[in-house]
């Protein structure tokens, strides 16, 4: 894309995850609490409206609960680890265990 327009990045991730890594400008809604919230979503007159999470499985099913609350949207392929590595290596790579979250240094 050369001109993606206003974009509304959503990151869907748990609190934990979110305070240890996330992409400045992004807003925090976790999966749990997006069902409830998306029917009276403001996007803010973004023109386009992406999900984030880990490596991408919990966006897909995010955008598929904003889409079905009628807002266009559609899932960062690979996530916050995909991004880390191809858009912007300052976002912190992290791993998600039964221990809780480690930075990947």
């Amino acid at each position: 894309m050369r001109d993606p327009g206003r974009v509304l990045l959503i990151d869907v991730r748990t609190e934990e995850e979110w305070r240890v890594s996330r992409v400045p400008g992004s807003v925090h809604i976790p999966l749990d609490e997006l069902g409830m919230r998306a029917p009276g979503l403001d996007v803010g007159g973004a023109e386009r409206v992406a999900v984030i999470c880990h490596h991408g499985r919990r966006s897909l099913h995010g955008a598929v609960v904003l889409r079905e609350a009628g807002i266009e949207a559609v899932s960062v392929a690979g996530g916050i680890e995909a991004w880390s590595r191809e858009v912007d290596p300052s976002v912190p790579r992290y791993h998600r265990g039964p221990g809780g979250c480690r930075l990947i240094l």
